[in-house]
This record gives structure tokens, C-alpha cells and sequence, in this order.
């Protein structure tokens, strides 16, 4: 089974077996290879009753097409992209669905350098030969599977970003929700000093305890509470594949991805003075201002792993972070990490001594974010029309990613879904009531 749809803008996504079963990653590891003829790739998986079986089909698939594959097992996602660029392979493919429910299944595919292959860079193509109905012969020579431990050099890697011997004793809440976090952690956290209240480590598909995905408030309320209760200095939630992390102070206040970017690009510049940072769209001012201050270069970029991470090599830029918890390491080959984030937050709060709710106050009082704000429309152009006529005298207008405009004290990004009808909105102002009035006459013109 592989059904076209599974083929989304950035990744494959689809139910398990009804949508994407193991034929189905068979015939993607096959076209994979023979739409761009790496040598060696990796193969990884997570932890889905159905990874399994779906990655030694995918693996069968690029073998019998001529590929080298090394398979390096259960890790995170970040650990697949680390063993593509440590290993100088030609690409790899990820068997996850990352945050999405239990009877989903998925790929993340990527190339040389870990870039990731979306629809705009290969990925149609993949699906053109993939379900192309031909059999087509194996290759004359068929590839090698090997099994790679990249454990300790990642473990390494990531240790690599902080100073070590500065993180102090902190009391940490982590909350794995039962995915890769909870078997890519302990080997990290034996290397600290901190008192780590550990929380849903035993990765099991099954997701017994809540879905993996810390953006729906649902998810956080396990940790939020938890934080309180141990007195934890901070918290922080994984998604399922563990390249995300998002985290809660110790009032148990969720800090939104804009903040938490602003906090990182100054850990970052501290040790790469003047380097280039960048934002997307939907930020809140205090990512800018913040990398200003700290003697960086803010560079604001469009929505997407794969324009993120194209982006970073043209610009050389040190760091990258996303409002969707997503953040890029020039040093890591410009992928995302969620260990490495979750480190240099370590580090940042040891360093300055103080609380991270009082490390953030400079930013909630300053700056009022809305957060996303998704409205069905029935014209997505028509409307992002409409919007720019409405409100676009108040300010400078960009249309980067969607239409936004910038107006002295709010600003504002509206931003069509890659894969529905709807409009994204994110709304700033210098003051809750601005915030406010402006949210609600915009959300007005979009409902209307």
C-alpha cells in the first residue's frame, strides 16, 4: 500500500497499513536510490510498533537498487542526520512520524549534508518511481547492509556545544511522552551534574500516557504540573522523535519556541561573536532585537525545515530557530536538534545564576505574542488580498511567507497551511490591549 497522499510538502506521512505499509517503503527506499544514485545511505528508526518492519522493508528496497546502507537502528531523527554528516554519506532516510498519533507511520528523506528532500527538491520524483506500477529488475550488483553504532560519537557531539563543567545542579522535569528522548537522554545526562525528574522514558509506540507532540496544550499539562510539584528550576518536553524540545520555567509557565530562540541565539553568539542568526517570519521582535544586542546579524527567513536549512549554509549562519520549536546547528550540518537546545538551556540558566522565569521577564513584559491562530477560509489568496487592502497602509508589507506587515508598535504574519484551507496568524504588539484589539479586528477580517 502506498498511497500518493502519504507524500507530503517536507516529509511522507501517512496511517500504518491502511495509508503506507511495508511495500509501500520498500518501493520508497527503491525509488529513492534510483532517483539519486547515492552510494552509501543510513537508515534509522524510531520507536512505532510498525518501525521495525517498515525500515527493513526500506532498506531491502535501497539495497536491491544498488545502495551501500548503513543501518544504524533505533535513534532520534537528529541521530540519522548527525550519521549522514559525520559519515560524509550521500543521504539517509528516517522510518518516523514524528509527533503525529500511534497509527501513523513516515519518512523523513534527506541528502548529502543531511538537506532535506521536500517537494520542491526531489521528493514528487521519488513518488513519481515509487508508484510507478512497472517491476523493475534489481540492480546487477546489489549494495551492503551493515549495522553502525553512532552512539558515542553523537554523544560527543552534542556534549560539544556547552561547557560541561559550568551546568550546575539544577532540578530538570523531563518528560519523553514514551519516544526517542527517553533512550537518547541517559547516556547524555550520566555527563551532568544536574538532578534530572525523569518521565515517560520507556519508548513505546503505544503512547500510553499522552501524544507526543508538546505544541497542543493537552500534551504539557503533564509537565507544567510536574514542574510545580518538584520545584524543578525548569521543564522540558520532547516530541516523539526527539528533535523538538519546548520548555516550561519553573513557575510552570510554557515558553513560547519565539523566546526560547531569542535565549539560544545569545548562548550561541557568546561563543561566535557577530555571527549570523536566523528567525522566520512569525517571531516576535525579542529574536531580532536580542541577536542585536548580543552582536549578531538577524536574518528573518522563511517557514520550512528545508528553507531553514538551505539558508544557513548561503548565509553561514551559526544558528537558526523556528517558533515551532525547530533549532538548526551550523556545526551539527545545519539540522535540527532537540539534545542540543536542551543543553545550552542548561548551561544559559547555570551561567546566570538566576531563575529562568526571571531570565524571561525582560521579554513578557515587553512583548505580547497572540501564538498561532488557525482559521478555516474558503479563498486563501482572495483573503491574503483582502488582508494587505485592510491593514497594509499600517505598516511595511513583506511577502516573504504569506503576507506580513510591520507596523511601530505590532506586527503581524498571516501565512496560508502547506496542506489545508486555512490561515495562520501571528500577531505582536508593544502592549496586551494592542495585542488584542489588533487580534481580534484581524482574526474579524479573516472570518468575515
Amino acid at each position: 500500500m502506498l498511497d500518493p497522499k502519504v507524500f507530503k510538502a517536507y516529509d511522507v506521512r501517512g496511517i500504518y497499513p491502511d495509508e503506507l505499509d511495508e511495500a509501500g517503503a520498500y518501493a520508497i527506499g527503491r525509488a529513492y536510490v534510483e532517483e539519486f544514485e547515492p552510494r552509501r545511505i543510513a537508515v534509522g528508526r524510531d520507536m512505532r510498533l510498525s518501525s521495525p518492519s517498515m525500515a527493513q522493508a526500506l532498506i531491502q528496497g535501497a539495497s536491491e537498487a544498488g545502495a551501500d546502507v548503513f543501518d544504524v537502528g533505533m535513534v532520534g531523527t537528529e541521530m540519522l542526520y548527525f550519521a549522514v554528516g559525520e559519515r560524509h554519506l550521500e543521504g539517509g532516510i528516517m522510518v518516523t512520524a514524528s509527533h503525529n498519533p500511534k497509527e501513523y507511520t513516515g519518512m523523513k528523506i534527506v541528502r548529502r549534508g543531511a538537506l532535506p528532500v521536500g517537494g520542491d527538491s526531489g521528493l514528487l520524483d521519488i513518488r513519481t518511481r515509487a508508484i510507478a506500477p512497472e517491476d523493475r529488475p534489481a540492480a546487477l550488483t546489489p549494495g551492503q547492509v551493515q549495522t553502525v553504532d553512532i552512539w558515542p560519537r553523537w554523544v560527543e557531539r552534542v556534549l560539544s556545544f556547552i561547557d560541561v563543567d559550568a551546568v550546575k545542579p539544577l532540578r530538570v522535569v523531563i518528560d519523553a511522552a514514551n519516544g526517542m528522548a527517553g533512550v537518547m537522554l541517559p547516556p547524555v545526562l550520566e555527563r551532568l551534574p544536574i538532578e534530572a525528574v525523569s518521565y515517560f522514558f520507556e519508548p513505546d509506540g503505544t503512547f500510553p500516557n499522552h501524544e507526543p507532540n508538546p505544541l497542543l496544550p493537552e500534551n504539557r499539562e503533564f509537565i507544567i504540573e510536574k514542574v510545580s510539584e518538584e520545584k524543578a528550576h525548569l521543564g522540558v518536553a520532547f516530541d516523539g522523535d526527539a528533535d523538538r524540545c519546548f520548555f516550561v520555567d519553573d513557575t510552570g509557565d510554557f515558553v513560547p519556541g519565539d523566546f526560547v530562540t531569542a535565549l539560544l541565539a545569545s548562548s550561541v553568539l557568546e561563543k561566535d561573536p557577530g555571527a549570523n542568526i536566523l528567525y522566520d517570519v512569525r517571531a516576535s521582535w525579542a529574536v531580532p532585537e536580542t541577536i542585536k544586542d548580543a552582536g549578531g546579524v538577524p536574518l528573518v527567513n522563511r517557514v520550512g525545515h528545508a528553507f531553514f536549512k538551505h539558508r544557513m549554509r548561503e548565509e553561514g549562519a551559526a544558528f537558526g530557530g523556528e517558533v515551532s520549536g525547530h533549532y538548526y546547528f551550523r556545526d551539527f550540518s545545519q539540522a535540527d536538534s532537540g539534545v542540543i537546545p536542551f543543553l545550552l538551556m542548561l548551561e544559559l540558566v547555570s551561567k546566570r545564576g538566576g531563575k529562568l522565569s526571571d531570565i524571561l521577564r525582560p521579554f513578557r513584559e515587553r512583548y505580547f505574542i497572540t501564538g498561532e491562530l488557525n482559521t478555516p477560509v474558503a479563498d486563501v489568496a482572495l483573503k491574503l488580498q483582502e488582508l494587505k487592502e485592510r491593514f497594509g497602509g499600517e505598516g511595511t508589507v513583506s511577502h516573504l511567507d504569506g503576507l506580513s506587515v510591520d507596523a511601530e508598535d505590532w506586527h503581524m504574519n498571516v501565512r496560508p497551511s502547506n496542506t489545508e484551507p486555512l490561515l495562520r496568524l501571528n500577531l505582536e504588539a508593544l502592549s496586551p490591549e494592542l495585542m488584542e484589539r489588533k487580534r481580534d479586528e484581524v482574526l474579524d477580517a479573516i472570518r468575515s
